[in-house]
């Protein structure tokens, strides 16, 4: 392949893992550039901290340039390194973590919840991840941003499959409440009357 940058930007991210493989590190440089903030956005979706997410994002590059003769191409680069990446974010949060995961979530204030609904005038994702206790928001970031499914989650966690399903769904119902169509609205609405 030409060595000119614009080739490698344009090229197929297949292309170029294949010529990562073949040890053109300009190569997997373009992959970085290109998947880099999607994996620093899940992993910070997940908990992590600016500084750690790039640490973590390092490390996921690392280790996916070290095992890129293993990646198939059966599915998207980004989703494969984004997996590498949510599994050594797990293993720091095992390690580091004082949470319990097996414990049931506090419940929250709902008065807590919606005032703090209502103190932006647009609701997004990361915000509404925020709202979640920190099992939830891991576990609802590993199925959904991480793309593991719920057994895969378990098995990463080391814990039990009914209870990783469990923190999942009461994660994306709290999910679906907080980013509900018009709760802005409403909210400004009562605020503004009452």
């Amino acid at each position: 392949m030409n060595d000119t940058p614009n080739v490698r930007a344009s090229a197929h991210d297949l292309d170029l893992v294949a010529l990562s493989a073949a040890g053109d590190r300009k190569a997997f440089g373009e992959l970085v550039r290109r998947h880099g903030s999607a994996v620093r956005g899940l992993l910070r979706r997940m908990g992590a901290d600016h500084s750690l997410a790039d640490d973590i994002a390092q490390d996921a590059f690392l280790a996916a340039f070290e095992q890129i003769a293993e990646f198939r191409g059966e599915g998207a680069f980004q989703g494969w390194v984004k997996r590498i990446a949510a599994r050594l974010y797990v293993k720091r949060w095992r390690r580091d973590s004082r949470v319990d995961i097996m414990a049931e979530p506090p419940e929250q204030d709902a008065d807590l919840v919606s005032d703090a609904a209502g103190a932006a005038d647009r609701i997004d994702l990361d915000e509404a991840l925020r709202t979640l206790s920190p099992v939830e928001r891991l576990c609802v970031s590993l199925c959904y941003g991480g793309g593991l499914s719920h057994s895969e989650a378990a098995l990463a966690l080391n814990t039990p499959l009914g209870t990783i399903k469990s923190h999942v769904k009461r994660g994306l119902d709290k999910l679906r409440v907080r980013m509900a169509p018009g709760r802005v609205d409403e909210n400004r609405e009562s605020a503004a009357h009452g």
